[in-house]
């Protein structure tokens, strides 16, 4: 017994489930399949348990490991205690802690966010539009939780969230901030309030000022998008679901033109949703037309002519910090219509 009221079982030599382990925390198809992930560290299960993530089975290597968790969680898995040899063997972590748990995939409707998060949560929704890099996804996932998004809505092809690079950089932001993953384009707009304008957030400004070149860098006559010559328009992008389709019915013909303007100009209208795109793929054409059937705008964020373009999460915290500060100062300036929270 471990502490008043907690079993343990401790692995045999040979005990299969370790191996077990691995195949959750490598395979992509297991995850979906089976609905289990991979959690390893105490901040990070420390943060799952508190959550109301379901453990499995959670492998320790000493019983001190199970004291810092909240107990009445650990009754529902089945805790193994097995070698700490075992568990740097296989552990991800530069310094490995000896502790690991399978946990049912969390379901973000099924989740009780932390009451500090919920009480400074902004009417900001962030979509991530092809974003590949484990690193990068669970960097915008913590600056997403940090800023107060209401929810993060992750595109086909992004990476899988429950990644273990993803969740070891997202610091503990999974347990923060609710997830969609896996979303076809049909199907965000149902993700989104209603109302919603959509901003794009440029991270690959072409070095033009905002006001000389007011609309988003649709193909030019060379079939390049202008400013990024490499990129060139392979095909017509595929038609925007009919409710977003202009009266022409020409939604699904052109890379739509956006107004574009500086992030830190005033662009916040409420409700709001921000699309980042990844560094290699960059922002589909159905983030480009759900944002111009909003009459959302580009938000571009100068760099200096040369500089190649923001790294995808730095890009999402500076736009999403900027549009906390003007919800911040127009809730100072006395609007108290909308009712959001004034940092101390």
């Amino acid at each position: 017994s471990a502490g008043p009221g907690l079993w343990y079982e401790k692995a045999a030599p040979g005990d299969r489930r370790l191996g077990k382990v691995v195949t959750v925390a490598k395979s992509r198809k297991f995850r979906d399949r089976h609905g289990k992930v991979l959690l390893e560290g105490h901040r990070l299960i420390k943060d799952a348990l508190e959550a109301g993530a379901v453990p499995q089975t959670l492998f320790f290597s000493t019983v001190g490991h199970l004291k810092e968790l909240p107990e009445a969680q650990l009754k529902r898995a089945s805790l193994v205690k097995v070698k700490f040899e075992d568990i740097k063997s296989w552990s991800d972590l530069v310094t490995p802690q000896g502790l690991i748990g399978i946990f049912s995939k969390p379901d973000h409707t099924k989740m009780s966010y932390p009451a500090a998060q919920l009480a400074n949560s902004l009417p900001v929704v962030l979509i991530c539009d092809n974003i590949r890099d484990p690193g990068n996804l669970g960097t915008v996932l913590r600056s997403a939780a940090g800023a107060g998004c209401e929810k993060v809505l992750l595109t086909k092809g992004c990476v899988d969230p429950w990644e273990p690079k993803v969740l070891r950089a997202g610091m503990g932001a999974h347990f923060r901030v609710p997830i969609v993953a896996n979303l076809d384009w049909e199907s965000v707009p149902s993700n989104l309030p209603a109302g919603v304008q959509v901003c794009v957030a440029d991270n690959k400004d072409p070095g033009a000022p905002a006001e000389t070149e007011p609309t988003f860098r649709g193909a030019d006559r060379s079939g390049s998008i202008s400013g990024n010559p490499k990129a060139a328009v392979k095909s017509k992008p595929k038609a925007a679901p009919p409710e977003h389709e202009d009266g022409e019915g020409m939604a699904g013909l052109c890379v739509p033109e956006l107004t574009a303007q500086y992030y830190y100009e005033s662009w916040i209208q409420t409700p709001v949703a921000v699309v980042i795109g990844g560094e290699t793929h960059g922002l589909s054409p159905e983030a480009l037309h759900l944002a111009a059937s909003t009459g959302g705008k580009r938000l571009v964020i100068p760099v200096v002519p040369g500089v190649d373009s923001l790294n995808s999460a730095v890009a999402a915290a500076v736009v999403l910090f900027e549009g906390k500060r003007q919800l911040l100062w127009r809730h100072k300036q006395g609007d108290e219509r909308q009712k959001f929270p004034v940092v101390g």
